[in-house]
């Protein structure tokens, strides 16, 4: 090899030494809102959110509004089996599944909680969100939700709700069967680590390794967690505690089972939904879950 070409061969080397040195990392983009959240409230209609979210202090909570909503990626599809609308409707929205990363929640806090103007909560764990795609719904027909149309029960469902292009249940547990989770009425969106938020409502007790209890916690988990908290998880519309209702469960078994099934019969006033299709192996499977709760706090 000639100096000349042996030179610039060296020369070559140094240079491309030199560019991967100098070349920027390519980073993905950091975690953070996509659209801007306000500290405080700006319009009536603005949607709160809380839970773990980047920046955001624990405890404290931002506001999105309507508007910068429409702004991010939306799905429309007609819907058909929603019982909260009177007949077939065409909703668009955003996917919740996408909600986290879009509005600045931490990479692990991805169970979105919906709350509702009574307290109501529903819950949508993963598992869920990537079986039925639950959607923020924005618009009902093309209306804004001061002209939704009223619901089946004959009140406005806005500021928000949620509903699903179809929902088929995935799960049943003895016999209760797995429930579309379509709350109206959404004034907070929170967004948490799983984990965290159930850990309240793990079983406990020497039993909570057993196939009975196990069940009763599903059920739970499902059902009884969106009006009734522990720990600070878990709806309080009800303004009954879990370990009320433990408490309720073990010393009066017979109550306790008339008022799942059917609890305008023991409250005509009650806005607790029934469910009258819970055989005794189902109701025994969540006195066998409730009963250690009884004393637990």
């Amino acid at each position: 090899m000639g100096q000349r070409s042996w030179i610039f061969t060296v020369l070559m080397a140094l240079m491309v030494s030199v560019s991967l040195f100098d070349a920027p990392a390519q980073t993905e983009r950091p975690p953070g809102p996509r659209i801007p959240l306000h500290r405080t409230r700006l319009h009536r209609d603005d949607l709160e959110i809380g839970g773990d979210l980047v920046g955001v202090l624990t405890g404290q909570s931002r506001f999105v509004n309507y508007t910068d909503l429409l702004a991010l990626p939306q799905v429309s599809v007609r819907v058909s089996g929603d019982t909260n609308f009177v007949g077939p409707v065409r909703i668009e929205g955003v996917l919740l599944e996408s909600l986290p990363a879009l509005l600045g929640a931490r990479p692990d806090a991805r169970l979105v909680t919906a709350i509702c103007d009574d307290f109501y909560e529903a819950h949508y764990p993963i598992a869920y969100q990537q079986a039925h795609h639950p959607i923020l719904v924005l618009k009902v027909n093309g209306l804004d939700p001061l002209h939704w149309p009223l619901g089946s029960d004959k009140v406005p469902m806005g500021p928000y709700m949620i509903s699903h292009a179809h929902f088929q249940s995935k799960m049943q547990v003895l016999s209760h069967r797995e429930e579309p989770q379509i709350p109206w009425g959404v004034v907070r969106l929170d967004f948490e680590n799983e984990a965290a938020v159930y850990r309240p409502i793990l079983p406990i007790g020497p039993d909570a390794q057993s196939l009975q209890v196990q069940q009763g916690y599903a059920i739970a988990r499902e059902n009884c967690f969106r009006c009734h908290n522990r720990e600070g998880q878990g709806g309080t519309k009800a303004k009954r505690s879990w370990s009320v209702v433990a408490r309720r469960a073990i010393t009066d078994p017979q109550w306790f089972a008339t008022y799942v099934r059917a609890p305008n019969k023991i409250n005509p006033a009650t806005q607790m939904s029934g469910s009258p299709q819970y055989d005794d192996a189902t109701i025994a499977a969540l006195i066998a879950y409730f009963k250690p709760f009884a004393h637990a706090d």
